[in-house]
């Protein structure tokens, strides 16, 4: 399929990422980012060998496989029943709205990924992550990947711990969905609970979270929607997120959508279409909402590119 046209000569115009755009912002800023192209699966790798393993310290107490699939959208980053979240997407989120050097706040830390990436970016990292063992495992990379870093990860429950988190430049998380992946026994751990108590607890995390937010300041959440495991339809997890952003006094200011890995999906969408009409899913929602009023060119609460730069890892 010719997506893009022909040029002057008639051949067939193949979109290429390097670009004055791509020189300026890593990527293209457009509202979708393609984790499937060669040049983000090449970034992505780059990041791992710095020895990210984010997977430690996350095995789920239960796995809901034919939801899982779905609500990630496959993301082909999966070691054993873990999802793992992709450090590009992660570094495009904070060099594209968090202020160079700036204080992140993360009220699902989960594994290293996030913490990592925004030390070695030369960024303040903050994660609440309820597994002490979780936590444990993150610090462990911390000492041996960013020793000199400001990354904190603290052990508790984000309905606790939110009031004494640093005032955050960005706020950058991806939730639990639901209780597709059981992290744990306890029973502050939101993926434990039915949807309606789901939702009343992480309706809370935002509004704590968004009050740690300085103003005119972005936040940003990935998240997918996923089946209610009784009836098959989706819960309605993105609107119930931007509603609640809302309501804490924030706007919907970016949506993009993440394209993942097909993987087995050819295989698994067969079955599942002809029995019931499910369509595959491929791709999770990254929904960027603001504080205030967004910064302005020039503004010193933009991010300043040429700052990161000098903070840029090699990869």
């Amino acid at each position: 399929m010719n997506l893009h046209g022909n040029d002057l000569f008639g051949d067939e115009i193949k979109f290429k990422p390097v670009n004055i755009l791509s020189e300026r912002f890593e990527f293209p800023p457009f509202s979708i980012l393609d984790a499937r192209q060669g040049y983000w699966q090449k970034r992505k790798q780059a990041w791992i060998s710095q020895g990210i393993q984010s997977e430690l310290g996350r095995e789920c107490a239960a796995f809901n496989t034919q939801n899982w699939f779905e609500a990630k959208g496959w993301t082909g980053a999966v070691k054993g029943n873990t999802s793992i979240f992709d450090p590009v997407l992660t570094e495009l989120m904070y060099k594209w709205f968090c202020p160079s050097g700036g204080q992140i706040v993360d009220p699902f830390a989960g594994g290293s990924v996030r913490g990592i990436i925004a030390g070695l970016l030369g960024y303040k990292y903050h994660g609440i992550e309820l597994s002490a063992r979780q936590v444990d495992a993150n610090d462990t990379q911390r000492q041996t990947i960013a020793p000199d870093t400001d990354i904190k990860w603290i052990t508790g429950d984000s309905a606790i711990h939110l009031p004494d988190a640093p005032q955050a430049d960005f706020i950058f998380s991806c939730p639990p969905y639901g209780n597709l992946e059981v992290y744990s026994n306890d029973p502050s751990d939101l993926s434990n609970m039915t949807y309606p108590k789901f939702i009343e607890g992480y309706r809370n995390i935002i509004a704590l979270s968004a009050k740690r937010l300085k103003q005119n300041r972005f936040a940003c959440f990935v998240v997918g929607e996923f089946r209610d495991k009784k009836t098959g339809n989706y819960v309605g997890f993105v609107p119930d997120t931007i509603r609640a952003f809302k309501d804490a006094g924030m706007q919907l200011y970016n949506e993009a959508i993440l394209l993942t890995a097909i993987g087995s999906l050819p295989i698994r969408v067969t079955k599942q279409f002809q029995a019931s009409r499910k369509l595959g899913k491929t791709h999770q929602n990254v929904l960027v909402f603001i504080k205030g009023k967004p910064p302005k060119m020039g503004d010193v609460l933009c991010c300043d590119f040429t700052a990161d730069k000098e903070n840029q890892v090699e990869l």
